[in-house]
């Protein structure tokens, strides 16, 4: 019984984990530049529906879009004004570049908050489940479905449609791309601010289960870029993948072993897969850009 409950509990956090990763992902799928303050960024999103839902009043779906609009221009913006400029420069200016704006939102929203412990009101019922002995919550079934329909979305995208073969052509190699035509330095903003509108996502459905914090952001960014890791770098797929088995690898080894590895999990997975397969599980040979 106590294993169902943890397995259950482990996917659903691996969702989330699944959730940012997947954002992450899709940005350096376009780019192949790994934005590392991506975590300050859906911190951001989340305080910005904060913002709207509750200190505006908005609905939550209006709040929703609104606040993923916001962010996604944002993220248009960055990569317009900001990574653009330096891009072909050395790989730690790229890096120290995305460090410093993910700090400076920090900033801003201690400013603005503070280090105040907030919560985002859930728009559902906190309604529970039992599946024989093991007790399925309401937030488990909102999260899981959000990513797994965000995912099978993605998928669409990524493999049916015109767009999913730009995204392909741009990742494999961004010279040939602009010989047949292709506006890259355009595509490179629109698939960041795309990034960071699920980011936002990701950062709401973070919300409804824990409370919020300037200083949420780090620790977000640790569970996502492990599991984008695990996953592999440019896999959609395996970000998911890699999102659940690090949700399920917190759980059951902070219950079994200790609460240490709730904390430390990400960190070694990430040191783990890059000594033994940098590519990852299901990752694609590409130039990778941090």
């Amino acid at each position: 019984m106590i294993l169902s409950q943890l397995v259950i509990s482990g996917v659903a956090t691996g969702m989330l984990y699944a959730l940012i990763a997947l954002s992450m992902t899709v940005g350096y799928r376009a780019t192949t530049v790994v934005n590392f303050g991506h975590g300050d960024i859906v911190m951001m999103g989340a305080y910005a529906m904060l913002f709207l839902a509750v200190g505006v009043g908005m609905p939550f779906p209006l709040a929703l879009a609104l606040a993923a609009s916001g962010l996604f221009l944002f993220g248009f913006l960055m990569q317009r004004g900001l990574m653009a400029p330096i891009i072909a420069g050395p790989h730690l200016s790229l890096a120290i570049m995305a460090l410093a704006v993910g700090y400076a939102l920090r900033g801003v929203a201690r400013i603005e908050w503070g280090n105040d412990i907030l919560l985002l009101p859930r728009p559902y019922a906190q309604n529970a489940f039992l599946l024989g002995p093991v007790v399925i919550t309401m937030d488990d079934l909102v999260i899981t479905g959000s990513v797994l329909l965000l995912l099978l979305l993605l998928f669409v995208v990524f493999n049916v449609t015109r767009i999913g073969k730009v995204i392909q052509a741009v990742f494999q190699t961004q010279r040939g791309a602009q010989l047949v035509g292709i506006n890259v330095p355009a595509f490179h903003c629109i698939m960041w601010g795309a990034g960071t509108t699920l980011g936002t996502a990701g950062g709401v459905l973070l919300a409804l289960i824990v409370p919020l914090t300037p200083d949420m952001g780090v620790w977000t960014l640790v569970r996502g870029f492990a599991a984008m890791t695990l996953g592999g770098f440019g896999s959609l797929h395996g970000a998911v993948i890699g999102g659940v088995l690090l949700g399920l690898m917190e759980k059951l080894l902070g219950f079994y072993v200790s609460t240490v590895f709730i904390d430390i999990s990400g960190y070694l997975i990430t040191i783990l897969v890059l000594l033994i397969r940098p590519q990852g599980l299901f990752g694609q040979h590409a130039t990778l850009r941090v």
